[in-house]
């Protein structure tokens, strides 16, 4: 074989798996800053029990250029619910609940819409997103922040939620069984989900800055604003504070605790000098597949089976087992992705929304470990991002043209038709009202559900949040019988691109 062929083959090798530097992460968080207008990120590496890196880039706030650091806690979100599933394996470990225990032992009120399923589900089945129901169905009642409802009434309603697909055939995410799952920890523990985390997980893991809900944060100091692009400009928002939401994704953590939660998690339990949180085998139990994913076998990772577990998401990445998951808030979305087989942990926390930005950093790394050339996923998935959001927009624009020129012509609306009270089951009462020629919509149980409402079409009428960062305005359905008099009214999202927690399709109002 010519020696200038095999060198240049070896360099090349050498190359594709060299491990990423520090200098180089330092520049593709910096490029990412940019591409994605993304304030402010945090990135951790963990590699063989050690870190590697951590470090912050970026403002926590627009407003007050701060800088963020290693320190600078962020709303983890849905990555709270491999916390769940850890105190669940603590309580396992100790002889007071089993996995498989019915869900109806701990909580009388709880039911399904079908009794057969009531009867049924058990802990493990609040944890695996195969309940049947559809995806995200009744997050409305804790989406977006400043609803009243609480736990009891979580639980209740689930009655009332009709299934999309069989018990434990289908996956489609939910949040509201994990709000669930945390009354479990709290009615087997005697503590509130958010007080058992902080003791039995945080505290023993050195966690000090973390908290496992953001109204128990002593001191807001370090604390990232999060951030969401209105009209093409960063504007920020409030943080979500509603506790409700807690088991689900409730805690607020810097890249430096998170580091040691996933040195927990790469030694299978535990930490320090070996100490046990959760035992090896409840381990394994959160890391085996409970539901499967469809996968698309393809270049570079090659992905055979993907799946959930116990909190995490499970596949398989160029032959090597990856556990990970992602979390988002409004205006703050995170994720955390381990490759045990390599001892390796990825944790990319930001202050805006774009979950484009977390996935070019993360894949950038893990190829650097897994020894595969990387694409510039910067520029891949802002190009991507982009014509998806030119998309959305064609059908948005399309929709307020449209009620534009109605005003303009002066088209004449019989308001009076659609005004009054309506109710769904387990979302309560909205009311649509006529003030001095304009009409509005108002929830009555989530009060920042209020917008103006505008003739669209025949039947078909459009609500404009008053908080333009939704990006959730939604089409009313109007339902009518023979005489003209509304009979019903359902909803549904104008763009394609709306959070799936605005489950406007799960309405079904009947008039008062």
């Amino acid at each position: 074989m010519n020696y200038k062929l095999s060198l240049l083959a070896f360099l090349f090798s050498f190359t594709l798996s060299a491990q990423i530097t520090n200098p180089e992460v330092d520049d593709l968080v910096n490029r990412t800053l940019k591409a994605f207008d993304v304030p402010g990120i945090a990135v951790a590496i963990v590699k063989d029990g050690k870190v590697v890196l951590a470090k912050g880039y970026g403002v926590k706030s627009i407003a007050t250029q701060q800088k963020v650091d290693a320190n600078t806690l962020f709303g983890i979100a849905s990555n709270s619910k491999a916390f769940t599933s850890g105190a669940l394996a603590i309580l396992v470990d100790e002889g007071k609940i089993k996995w498989d225990d019915k869900v109806a032992k701990y909580l009388p009120d709880f039911k399904m819409y079908d009794d057969y399923v009531t009867r049924e589900f058990t802990i493990r089945d609040l944890l695996t997103h195969r309940s049947g129901l559809g995806l995200g169905a009744g997050d409305l009642m804790i989406w977006p922040d400043g609803s009243d409802f609480k736990a009891q009434d979580i639980i209740h309603n689930l009655r009332y939620l009709k299934p999309v697909s069989g018990f434990r055939t289908k996956y489609d995410y939910d949040n509201l069984l994990y709000i669930v799952a945390g009354e479990i920890v709290h009615i087997v523990s005697g503590k509130t989900w958010a007080e058992f985390v902080e003791e039995r997980i945080m505290k023993p893991l050195e966690m000090s800055n973390s908290v496992a809900s953001v109204k128990r944060l002593k001191d807001t100091t370090n604390v990232i604003t999060p951030h969401v692009p209105v009209d093409g400009k960063l504007k920020t928002i409030k943080r979500y504070e509603n506790q409700l939401f807690d088991g689900a994704a409730g805690i607020y953590s810097s890249v430096n605790d998170l580091s040691r939660w996933v040195i927990l998690q790469l030694k299978n339990g535990k930490y320090g000098d070996n100490k046990p949180l959760f035992s090896e085998k409840e381990h394994n139990e959160m890391w085996q597949l409970q539901t499967i994913i469809p996968a698309k076998t393809r270049p570079p990772y090659n992905t055979h089976f993907s799946g959930y577990g116990l909190g995490w998401f499970l596949s398989d990445v160029k032959g090597y087992k990856q556990v990970s998951h992602t979390g988002g808030l409004e205006g703050n979305v995170t994720q955390t992705t381990l490759i045990p087989e390599l001892g390796l942990g990825i944790i990319v926390l930001t202050n805006q929304q774009s979950g484009a930005a977390f996935s070019a950093i993360t894949n950038t790394i893990k190829d650097s470990y897994l020894g595969i050339k990387s694409e510039d996923y910067v520029t891949i998935y802002s190009t991507r991002m982009k014509d998806s959001e030119a998309s959305a927009d064609k059908v948005t624009d399309e929709v307020w043209a449209t009620v534009a020129k109605n005003k303009k012509d002066k088209l004449k609306t019989d308001f009076s038709k659609i005004t009054g009270t309506y109710k769904d089951n387990w979302f309560g009462e909205i009311t649509i009202t006529e003030k001095k020629g304009k009409v509005y919509f108002a929830s009555k149980r989530s009060p920042q559900l209020a917008g103006e409402v505008f003739f669209y079409k025949d039947g078909n009428y459009v609500v404009k949040w008053n908080n333009a960062f939704f990006h959730a305005d939604a089409h009313l359905l109007f339902k009518y019988d023979e005489s003209g008099k509304v009979l019903n009214l359902k909803m549904l999202p104008i763009s394609e691109l709306t959070d799936f927690s605005y489950d406007f399709q799960d309405l079904d109002f009947s008039k008062e």
